[in-house]
């Protein structure tokens, strides 16, 4: 299962009033290294999708939600419990160290 789609029209549904920790992709499709963390992505939706969910939100089709958020570099992951933000990770990084960084929520 690869990470679904989000958009100010279901945010707040799917991100927010979740009941399990949500990751947020935040990305665009001009940015190398949102490309190169997407796979990775995908595959930690796979393995740990049963205790976290994985979106992606386009940061230039959903610019008032990436203001909002205050997202300033991408690819930035925003960790969200009970529609609070939790963790924040800026950057493309390997899959240890995401699991590492994601370690508490999966």
């Amino acid at each position: 299962m690869s990470a679904g789609k989000v958009t100010v029209d279901n945010f707040d549904e799917v991100v927010l009033k979740s009941s399990k920790p949500v990751l947020v992709d935040f990305w665009a499709e001009w940015c190398g290294p949102c490309r190169a963390v997407g796979p990775i992505l995908d595959e930690i939706s796979n393995e740990y999708g049963d205790k976290l969910t994985i979106v992606k939100l386009n940061t230039d089709e959903e610019s008032a939600l990436a203001i909002k958020y205050g997202v300033t570099s991408i690819p930035m992951l925003n960790v969200y419990v009970n529609g609070e933000v939790v963790k924040t990770i800026i950057g493309a990084k390997p899959k240890p160290a995401l699991l590492k960084e994601l370690a508490e929520f999966i």
